[in-house]
């Protein structure tokens, strides 16, 4: 170390009320002022310029660089798979499964199953069909109808009224004596001309009068309209409409279970 300086006398110190004026420019003002203090900062400053910096170890800092990104690389792949997995997990869950057609398998014989108690349910109620129209138009004393070009029967008390296309009025009575209504019959009368016949009659005997049939040229059938009054006198009218081949066609009286109850054969 360098001896130490003899002490000078100490000089005028500042006057205390001066003000201090340090310039940091001012390589004098840096200088402390202790003459100790300076040189052990001397010591230091040539202790320091002494020391040789070691190198910088690059190859560690370089590893732990490829090591933190590696870290970081892992972590966004593992997140990643993560986001992938749960979108497909989404997918399949919305995704609806058809079952698979069972496959054949060995045919088995069926256990007999052992009955138990129960309580049965009671028998449907099956509405009866609605009765069969009636095949006889019932209708008022004297009421006129209408059985097509020009012709119109009625019935009274008496029996048949009709009347043709020029007015003229028949009867055939049911109480002269000249009808046995005891027993099941029919009669007939016909009135036309080269192009139409009317054929009309009575009917009598049974309260269940079902159908009167016309066997007409050939074999050809004409099922009449039948009339009869309220109460079901025993008695009705019948009448159709036929060419004028069957000008005298055969006859048959059916009751309403088709049974044939009498028949008058053609003139």
């Amino acid at each position: 170390m360098t001896p130490a300086s003899p002490t000078t006398p100490p000089g005028p110190g500042p006057d205390p009320a001066d003000p201090v004026d340090l310039d940091p420019a001012d390589p004098a003002d840096l200088v402390p002022a202790d003459p100790a203090e300076a040189d052990l900062r001397a010591a230091f400053a040539r202790a320091a310029l002494d020391v040789t910096p070691g190198p910088v170890p690059l190859a560690a800092v370089r590893r732990a660089g490829r090591s933190r990104r590696r870290s970081r690389t892992t972590a966004l792949s593992a997140l990643s798979v993560l986001a992938v997995a749960t979108a497909v997990a989404a997918v399949v869950a919305l995704t609806p499964v058809r079952p698979s057609p069972p496959l054949p398998g060995p045919a088995t014989t069926p256990s007999t199953a052992v009955p138990t108690a129960s309580h049965a349910a009671p028998p449907t109620q099956v509405p009866a069909p609605p009765p069969a129209p009636s095949p006889v138009r019932v209708v008022a004393r004297g009421e006129r109808v209408n059985a097509g070009k020009g012709w119109t029967v009625w019935l009274t008390e008496e029996g048949k009224h009709w009347s043709g296309p020029d007015g003229y009025e028949n009867v055939r009575s049911v109480t002269d004596g000249n009808v046995d209504t005891g027993e099941p019959g029919v009669s007939h009368q016909s009135e036309g001309d080269a192009t139409r016949i009317f054929h009309s009659g009575l009917y009598y005997g049974t309260r269940t009068a079902g159908r009167v049939e016309l066997t007409g040229a050939g074999g050809r059938r004409t099922v009449a309209t039948l009339l009869e009054l309220p109460g079901r006198p025993g008695w009705g009218v019948w009448y159709a409409s036929t060419g004028p081949e069957d000008q005298a066609p055969g006859l048959a009286l059916y009751d309403r279970a088709g049974q044939l109850l009498a028949e008058l054969p053609p003139m």
